[in-house]
C-alpha cells in the first residue's frame, strides 16, 4: 500500500502546524470527489495515511488539501488571510510509493515541493 504524508510547517511561528486539517480525495468518475482520508497533523505537523493504489485509482487524480485559514483562526491569525485551503493535486501509480508532499505554510502564501 502506498504512503501519503506531509511536514506541514507554520512559517509564522516557525513551528510544526500541528493539530492542522488535513484531507484526502480521489477525483474524477465520482462526482462529488470521493474522501479518502481526513486527518488532523499529529505535534510535529505531520501526517503519514495508507492508501490503497489497485487499478482502480492507479493513474487517477488525487487532491491534497491543507485547510490553512482554519489552522490560523484558532490562533487568531486569519482575519485577513487569504489563504483559505491549500490544494495540491498529483496522480498516485504506486502503491508501494510513498508520496511525500510537504508544505511552508502562512496566512498569506504557502509553498510546497515533492520529496519522494
Amino acid at each position: 500500500m502506498a504512503t501519503v504524508s506531509s511536514h506541514i510547517l507554520d512559517s509564522v511561528s516557525g513551528r510544526s502546524a500541528r493539530g492542522i486539517r488535513c484531507q484526502l480525495f480521489l477525483l474524477g468518475g465520482e462526482k462529488p470527489a470521493r474522501l479518502v482520508f481526513d486527518v488532523v497533523a499529529d505535534d510535529e505537523g505531520r501526517i503519514a495515511e495508507i492508501v490503497e493504489v489497485d487499478d482502480s485509482v492507479r493513474g487517477r487524480e488525487f487532491e491534497l488539501v491543507f485547510h490553512g485559514r482554519d489552522y490560523f483562526a484558532a490562533q487568531s491569525l486569519a482575519a485577513d488571510s487569504m489563504v483559505k485551503t491549500v490544494v495540491i493535486r498529483f496522480v498516485m501509480d504506486d502503491d508501494a510509493k510513498r508520496y511525500h508532499l510537504p508544505l511552508m505554510l502562512s496566512p498569506h502564501s504557502y509553498s510546497t515541493w515533492w520529496s519522494g
